[in-house]
């Protein structure tokens, strides 16, 4: 049965195990939540990937204490060498002309050459060094950037606005030669996980409403919200024409009845703010603390790091 992974402080469903203290007394989970009956939750185990456990929604700044990956953190791009072996439709789509299944029919088609020789082999290997052409022009595949940020608020989501005063550009600035973009949207005013690569590949995979990626924020409203109330958030609301649901909803700890978790999938815009408007809520704090199975831990506001191979693989299976 599914629990909170946080070992002091978690909070169970309502429905999850009831009043089976016999069950807790024989397994020790008791915890200072005893009792509580406000946790609501729309999930269910059949929804659940393999291996998922929900987080509890803890204290906000427990979210920045320590990087969430078995790695070591280097602030350096990693780097490929001309020798790199991948395979040919790889190439092509790392050169941003297509997506890799665009990029073999492209191949069956004999419209691509390496080393001036026409491949119609589904499945072909190439080195980066390789002359790899295009009806005739000239490829190069460029390398793969990931960049996870942790956001400040009055930075805009975008590459370039020239009506915005601060774009979250500024603040990778250097951080590698290639043109990055951010993946998704956070507004002006959020803050938190965000990610910004060159895979646009990965980017589609991400962003898809049909990928449904988990999402976790903690939201500051202008009121306390009761029990009742996060019912009715949890039951969903409709924007432009969809249903939309919240997966959990809670408190955080220490909450004074302002401060909630919300976990969710829904890719709408601004989804958030707009949930809880629709109930008489005004927004005053949203912080994204994670984002497809990244955190910001370890990044203190405003600075970032390359995420590591171990995150990329984990990006690109496509579990969370």
């Amino acid at each position: 049965r599914r629990r909170f992974d946080k070992p002091e402080g978690f909070r169970r469903r309502s429905d999850d195990r009831g009043d089976d203290r016999s069950y807790r007394k024989s397994t020790g989970r008791y915890d200072k939540f005893e009792g509580r009956e406000n946790f609501r939750s729309n999930k269910s185990r059949s929804d659940e990937p393999s291996g998922y456990r929900s987080r509890t929604f803890q204290r906000k700044h427990d979210w920045d204490l320590e990087p969430n990956i078995d790695e070591q953190v280097s602030d350096v791009a990693p780097e490929i060498s001309g020798d790199t072996i991948i395979r040919l439709n790889r190439f092509i789509s790392n050169a941003g002309v297509c997506s890799r299944r665009e990029a073999d029919e492209l191949i069956e088609n004999g419209q691509v050459s390496v080393n001036g020789q026409v491949i119609t082999e589904l499945g072909t290997k190439v080195k980066l060094s390789d002359d790899v052409e295009l009806k005739g022009k000239k490829l190069v595949a460029e390398r793969k950037v990931y960049i996870l940020l942790n956001k400040p608020k009055d930075y805009v989501t975008t590459v370039d606005d020239p009506h915005a005063k601060h774009t979250v550009m500024e603040l990778i600035e250097g951080a590698c030669p290639e043109r990055v973009y951010p993946v998704g949207r956070l507004d002006r005013n959020s803050t938190g996980v965000l990610l910004l690569t060159n895979d646009g590949e990965l980017t589609t995979k991400l962003t898809h409403p049909s990928n449904r990626k988990r999402k976790i924020y903690f939201v500051g409203l202008d009121k306390k919200i009761s029990p009742a109330e996060m019912q009715k958030v949890l039951d969903g609301v409709e924007l432009d024409g969809e249903k939309v649901n919240v997966d959990i909803i809670d408190y955080t700890e220490d909450s004074d009845g302002t401060e909630i978790g919300v976990e969710l999938h829904s890719g709408q815009n601004r989804v958030v703010r707009r949930i809880f408007d629709s109930f008489g809520f005004k927004v005053m704090k949203l912080d994204r603390v994670y984002f497809a199975g990244l955190t910001k831990k370890g990044i203190p506001r405003g600075q970032w790091r390359f995420l590591t191979q171990k995150e990329v693989n984990m990006l690109k299976i496509g579990r969370f």
